[in-house]
């Protein structure tokens, strides 16, 4: 098996495997040194397993780094407690010194008291018999104590040379275990420098792209604001699943809705208006629930630039950003919604604002309709948040999922926009309920109409393979290649053939000819998070943010994913 060990593993392993210090003990309890000795020795079967991993991830980088830093303490704490037992040995000798002089000098004057008195008889007839007997005791207890003097230097100088040998070996352990820690810490640094290096952000890992390169993604990738408009987005029938190209295998990657994903979903109002819940409902569930609904003078003016100065209601009655035709539908509450959503927008602008979708749609003739009752009816309200007036953001079709976004202090929630959520996802999501085109679909135009010559955004075995092996070539061997750019006259430069970029990743990691199936798997968060893919060199598994990244730079003509959150069809 060729598989090489994750990092992933080995840092938690680690963080398993290594154990904090002991509290500080006595002197002679179980040694700090024996608790070192046994996590460098971990240690060290980390490092034999750290060896093996070629993709260290800076997830587990700060754990590592704080067991180092424990290790590194403990070193100080077991040296500190070393230097501790050295000054108490170093105090236990200078004891016993003393005590020895003391001993000495008790011997010489008992000594000196003999050559004094050079005749016992003479002493006895010169004391009377109880100074005879006091002196005898005296003598004797004399005597006696310094025999336990004695005794107890001896022993306490074979405790002190048995304590210095002790030390000795510690000081010699611990100064190997400190030179084999400085060892693996440096190993592990070099990981931790690998991993922090494997985790730069996408854009980086792609050493140096073209300003052509840059102009690709930008188009395909764009953040353009969609919003419905006065009419419904064009439906496209060769953007549908059940499309026939003609050939199989056929893949076609499908986004879930369009930038924007935040804030409102205009068709998921539609959506929740029909499923029966009124405006304030709607807005406190793409806004969230501590969004404030007030009344503000409806008089106040807003300058619109190019058409002067209206007031905030006779503006919003010029707002073109949702068709009026969805009142008669079941919609009323979701114009309601929208209503509210535009003031709010303009006001958070400070009350001056653009006419076009860069900003919300505005038109000098009332749109009249259903579109004037929902304004009448919601007259002076707009969003309020921390005080002030919230800028709504909304959007066409999200996907079935809203990504939050903070404006003014305030944070909207993320969350799958559909009824039982992520469970109902995709099947009761409520852009799907109100019928978006654009919920589910897979882009090879511009929204100006142009193709680059293509009908259709299927691609062959060919094709999608041709996809890989642009990911083979600059997001896993980030390699610079200016030449990586989408078949099809419309974007001119000098692309790769398909042959030429399988050549050119062969010469790398390996290229791929073709693929033969492909399965996604999605996050929590509202984005795909892998896809896996069965190829003529078996199964190759890409994060979800790379393939979108390697598709929207070399797929063919116009096609494009406009969505994180994106499903690969094959038929």
């Amino acid at each position: 098996m060729h598989k090489l060990i994750s990092l992933t593993i080995l840092f938690s392993a680690l963080i398993l495997g290594l154990v904090w210090f002991k509290q500080t003990q006595p002197i002679y309890a179980t040694s700090p040194v024996d608790d070192l000795q046994q996590q460098i020795d971990q240690l060290a079967n980390l490092k034999k397993l750290s060896e093996a991993a070629t993709k260290p991830l800076e997830a587990e980088v700060k754990n590592l780094t704080t067991k180092i830093a424990s290790i590194r303490s403990g070193i100080t704490k077991a040296k500190q407690k070393t230097l501790a037992l050295a000054q108490t040995i170093a105090q236990r000798n200078d004891d016993l010194s003393l005590q020895y002089q003391i001993l000495m000098e008790r011997i010489r004057e008992q000594y000196k008291k003999k050559r004094v008195v050079s005749s016992p008889l003479l002493v006895f007839f010169s004391l009377q018999k109880t100074d005879i007997t006091r002196d005898l005791a005296y003598r004797a207890s004399v005597k006696a104590q310094d025999e336990r003097i004695m005794k107890g230097i001896i022993n306490d100088i074979a405790s002190l040379e048995n304590d210095k040998k002790k030390l000795e070996l510690r000081q010699k352990r611990l100064a190997g275990l400190e030179k084999r820690f400085d060892q693996q810490a440096n190993f592990f640094q070099g990981e931790i420098s690998k991993a922090k290096s494997y985790q730069k952000d996408l854009s980086q890992k792609i050493a140096v792209l073209s300003a052509k390169q840059q102009a690709i993604l930008a188009s395909k990738t764009s953040t353009f604001t969609t919003t419905v408009g006065d009419v419904p987005p064009a439906d496209d029938l060769a953007s549908r699943p059940n499309y026939n190209p003609g050939f199989s295998p056929a893949f076609a990657a499908f986004s879930f809705g369009a930038p924007h994903f935040k804030g409102m979903s205009q068709y998921g109002a539609f959506g929740r208006a029909k499923n029966g819940q009124n405006y304030q409902t709607i807005l406190k569930a793409y806004y969230g629930s501590g969004i404030e609904i007030k009344d503000v003078n409806p008089d106040q003016r807003i300058t619109v630039r190019g058409y002067g100065h209206y007031s905030l209601e006779e503006y919003a009655k010029r707002i073109y950003e949702m068709p009026g035709s969805w009142g008669d539908k079941g919609g009323m509450e979701a114009l309601k919604a929208q209503a509210v959503a535009a003031r709010s927008y303009a006001l958070a602008r400070g009350g001056t604002i653009c006419a076009t979708e860069s900003c919300q749609v505005f038109k000098p003739n009332p749109k009249g309709g259903n579109w004037e009752k929902a304004v009448n009816e919601t007259r002076g309200k707009v969003l309020y948040a921390n005080g002030k007036p919230f800028s709504a953001w909304y959007a066409s079709t999200s996907g079935g999922y809203q990504e939050s976004y903070t404006y003014n202090g305030y944070s909207t929630p993320a969350f799958w926009d559909a009824q039982g959520g992520r469970s109902g996802w995709t099947s009761q999501a409520y852009e799907k309920i109100a019928g978006s085109p654009w919920f589910y679909k897979a882009w090879y135009k511009t929204r100006s109409g142009g193709s680059c010559g293509r009908s259709h955004p299927w691609l062959t075995a060919e094709e999608m393979a041709d996809i890989l092996n642009a990911w083979v070539v600059m997001l896993k061997n980030g390699q610079s290649d200016n030449r990586i750019t989408p078949i099809g006259s419309c974007w001119g430069g000098n692309p790769y053939s398909i042959s030429e970029l399988k050549s050119r990743a062969d010469s790398l990691s390996g290229g791929y000819s073709r693929v033969v199936d492909v399965s996604v798997t999605y996050a929590s968060n509202g984005v795909t998070a892998s896809v896996k893919f069965q190829t003529d060199r078996g199964e190759l598994t890409l994060k979800g943010s790379e393939f979108y990244r390697a598709f929207n730079l070399r797929a063919p003509g116009r096609i494009a994913l406009k969505s994180g959150l994106f499903n690969i069809e094959k038929k």
